[in-house]
């Protein structure tokens, strides 16, 4: 198991934390650090009157500031942003200060997003700007050399670095946030959406503080380390956040990640259960139940969702699933460009509608919808597939490579890319590469259970005889051991090849098996009844079959002992993918 922060050994002092915390991001508008926080501590045992911690200390400045703050925070709270930063001009306490500060970035965030709304399509590529963000970056930039900023400033400024895109300023000012005020979780979130890999995250430098078990669980889940993260998950758990609708949510996201529908479905059933009336999140569960085609349960969800909250983003996403499920891909893009009028930044919506624009075969909507994902968070594997599938449609190979390739640096062991490289290197005649796409797919549990197929006809176009009959007799072997019904056309092709086979290796008794399996299937019976037909004659003129190669494993359970797996040498293949 993880090992988690020796500070989770008093959870009573945790609690009181997370007490203070919630005061403080609420005196500043940080209501997403609230919800969070607040999550967490109703997961922990109440506190007796006795044990509550004392209120915030309260300065000088800050008694000087408290009726300006005190208007400004109820105009703040009612979103008329330029009137709460009016009236805090010329506040000197920090919490005044950075609501002041705050106050003007949002409102120059509100101001983008209507300008973008109401004059931009919300495919174009619009070139609406924040105009206050280089203003309150100079000014908070002076702060800063001046060692002025409190946690919370160092959190505000490391944002306004990030929309201007100096990435490597906002990542040392977040990791700075993170020392001086441990407890807020927004600096740690910024930082997840900023850490690119591994070793740019083994390189930081964190507090030693209980917040960081939550951060690097978060951050391993973003970057599809799944084990890792479900691990730390558990500890947080045992140690007694069991009752946390937050954990539980990214369980279950963490499980849609590696695409174990069952247990995330179970998962979001779960915390239905606990939150009947949460939106977060659902649009996760409603792509799991797209996926499942469970109909009734994905209209149901669109149906409660909408009653509980119409105009929220993860609703205008369901709905868009529920209408895509039905086929209705108009109306899902609609819903799908509704989410991002109310959230231009919401990667899901983005990348959904990529994928209902390429079921309209509009290509280039669908190129210009993955882009816009990719730049709300490069990690996200599906667009950088979704750009591989649609410059595939555009038949230009070199592009989807690219794009596949980014696709499976973010999925090393989704087999799904796999086979996407491997196609798109035999269009390029590389095939060599492609072997080792289809072999790797293969090794790593191939979820479609085509990549042998394919590596099989690769081998077959290479003139090698042996490779093809090795991948059909596994292909075969695990489809009777699974039990599934896969594509005739696939099974036909597997016997087709094995007959002739054996049939010019002379093993006419395996050849005679595989022969009568293709009359089981239209398009091959004629060619299994011609072969049929050949070793009856060949038999008939005095020659017999191997004695030591017998083929039992078509009309029984297969086994190592019986497949002629054996008799064949090895794919001399590499499984590192190139």
């Amino acid at each position: 198991m993880a090992a988690l922060s020796s500070q989770f050994a008093d959870l009573v002092e945790i609690k009181k934390q997370l007490t203070v915390i919630i005061a403080l991001c609420r005196e500043r508008g940080l209501m997403h650090s609230v919800k969070w926080a607040s999550e967490l501590a109703f997961a922990l045992d109440p506190l007796p009157m006795n044990e509550l911690p004392p209120p915030p200390p309260f300065t000088e400045e800050d008694a000087q500031d408290l009726d300006a703050y005190s208007l400004a925070k109820s105009f703040f709270d009612l979103k008329e942003y330029d009137r709460a930063a009016y009236f805090l001009r010329g506040c000197r306490s920090q919490k005044a200060y950075f609501l002041y500060m705050y106050s003007r970035y949002l409102s120059g965030e509100k101001k983008k997003d209507d300008e973008t709304v109401d004059s931009l399509g919300p495919l174009e590529k619009g070139q609406v700007k924040n105009e206050s963000l280089r203003e309150l970056r100079v000014e908070l930039s002076k702060k800063h050399k001046a060692r002025e900023l409190d946690g919370f400033g160092l959190y505000l400024y490391g944002v306004v670095l990030r929309k201007l895109d100096l990435l490597k300023e906002a990542i040392d000012v977040f990791v700075e946030a993170t020392h001086c005020l441990p407890l807020h979780w927004g600096a740690w979130l910024e930082l997840c959406n900023l850490v690119e890999n591994k070793e740019m995250l083994k390189s930081m430098s964190f507090p030693d503080t209980w917040m960081k078990d939550f951060f690097l669980a978060h951050i391993y889940t973003e970057m599809q380390m799944i084990e890792e993260a479900l691990q730390k998950y558990q500890s947080l758990i045992n140690v007694g956040f069991s009752k946390s609708t937050y954990i539980i949510s990214q369980i279950a996201v963490a499980y849609h990640n590696i695409r174990d529908i069952d247990k995330a479905l179970s998962m979001f059933n779960e915390l239905r259960e606990q939150d009947p009336y949460r939106i977060e999140n659902m649009d996760t569960f409603s792509n799991l139940l797209y996926v499942r085609t469970m109909k009734p349960e994905l209209s149901y969800l669109a149906h409660n969702l909408c009653d509980i909250d119409k105009y929220r983003v993860e609703t205008c996403c369901v709905i868009g699933n529920y209408y895509s499920l039905r086929s209705q891909h108009e109306k899902a893009a609609l819903y799908f460009q509704r989410a991002l009028k109310l959230n231009p930044r919401c990667l899901g919506a983005w990348t959904l509608m990529g994928h209902e624009y390429m079921e309209m075969k509009n290509t280039s909507a669908a190129i210009q919808a993955y882009r816009h994902a990719i730049e709300v968070n490069k990690r996200d594997y599906r667009a950088w597939y979704g750009l591989g599938q649609t410059y595939e449609i555009l038949k230009m190979p070199f592009y989807c490579l690219y794009y596949y390739r980014r696709a499976h640096q973010l999925r090393p062991n989704d087999s799904r890319m796999l086979v996407a490289l491997g196609e798109c290197y035999e269009k390029l005649n590389q095939l060599v590469e492609a072997t080792k796409c289809y072999w790797r797919a293969y090794s790593v549990g191939d979820v479609e259970r085509m990549a042998l197929v394919k590596l099989a006809k690769l081998h077959e176009q290479l003139n090698e005889s042996d490779h093809p009959a090795q991948c059909y007799v596994i292909y075969i072997k695990e489809i009777f051991e699974c039990g599934e019904l896969m594509e005739q056309v696939e099974l036909s092709t597997a016997f087709r090849y094995l007959g002739q086979y054996y049939f010019k290796n002379k093993q006419y008794d395996d050849a005679s098996i595989c022969a009568q399996r293709c009359c089981n299937y239209n398009d091959a019976r004629e060619e299994g009844k011609s072969l049929l037909r050949q070793i009856s004659q060949v038999r008939g003129q005095g020659e017999t079959s191997s004695s030591d190669l017998s083929l039992p494993f078509i009309f029984g359970p297969l086994s190592a002992k019986n497949t002629p797996v054996r008799r064949m040498s090895p794919l001399n293949l590499s499984s590192v993918t190139p």
